[in-house]
């Protein structure tokens, strides 16, 4: 495994990225894994990024513990503010790589990643790593957004234009976008044979939900990680980008402006 290429992280920690993900909980982003916390606990919080679902989580298994893992400082440092923010001492961080996790085995409860599968180049590999630490009996969980699903109106070309980008940025980047659909499939492969796949939706459709949403990738696709990387592999043009953005910005505006977003999700035995 040592000699495996690594998925590079398309989206990078640019602040309308960091917006995205600190607007995240434990209730719209974990709810398939709630009902299974209780005091007490240890988690493994893997890609745990800004912190804001590391702190939920913290707050449901205290006076157990959770240790948040990322592979990058920027995300890092935003979570210890959080933790500390909401003085969360049951909180411990380090940087970590979900294929070569230092834990030894069977030192965890529970083991979580959101939204980090569909960025590794190895997803079964990544939830072998996770069994390994994980305490026999004990959760692997994880969710993922599936890009092919998204739904949105009013049906805006550059929006699909927008789409079709980002699935080939990340792809190029060695991840999967469309993982949503493929957790169960990942999961049966690497072994586990007690698993509860199910789904969730994340909706925007209020003007509050809309502003937020929209505005935050009128940003990112001009400013964040995915525009830069666009640019230097070929893949659009900056009038393209700002073409996006303004479509953001318009959906954004849409009295009638909807968008769902499907999520697979797999509860795992280990």
């Amino acid at each position: 495994m040592n000699d495996e290429r690594r998925a590079a992280y398309p989206h990078g920690h640019h602040e309308s990225v960091l917006r995205s993900h600190q607007r995240r909980t434990a209730e719209d982003s974990a709810s398939y894994l709630l009902p299974y916390l209780k005091p007490g606990l240890s988690v493994l919080d893997v890609g745990c990024g800004p912190g804001t679902i590391t702190a939920d989580l913290a707050a449901r298994v205290a006076p157990g513990s959770v240790t948040a893992v990322d592979q990058f400082d920027d995300a890092l440092n935003a979570a210890r503010a959080e933790a500390q923010q909401r003085n969360l001492p049951n909180v411990s961080f380090a940087t970590a790589d979900v294929h070569r996790l230092d834990f030894p085995d069977d030192a965890f409860d529970v083991v979580h990643a959101h939204q980090v599968l569909q960025h590794v180049d190895n997803p079964v590999a990544a939830l072998r790593e996770m069994r390994r630490v994980c305490v026999p009996g004990g959760i692997v969980a994880a969710r993922d957004a599936d890009y092919s699903g998204f739904i949105w109106f009013p049906q805006l070309p550059a929006l699909d234009l927008w789409r079709d980008l980002y699935q080939k940025v990340a792809r190029a980047n060695g991840g999967e976008p469309d993982a949503g659909r493929q957790l169960l499939s990942w999961a049966l492969e690497a072994g586990f044979d007690d698993i509860t796949p199910t789904g969730s939706l994340w909706c925007y459709a209020t003007p509050a939900t809309r502003q937020w949403w929209g505005g935050m990738w009128a940003d990112r696709i001009l400013h964040s990680g995915v525009a830069k990387e666009l640019l230097q592999l070929g893949l659009a043009t900056t009038a393209q980008l700002k073409e996006i953005s303004t479509a953001w910005q318009a959906w954004a505006a849409a009295p009638n402006g909807w968008l769902v977003i499907p999520h697979g999700e797999i509860l795992c035995r280990a």
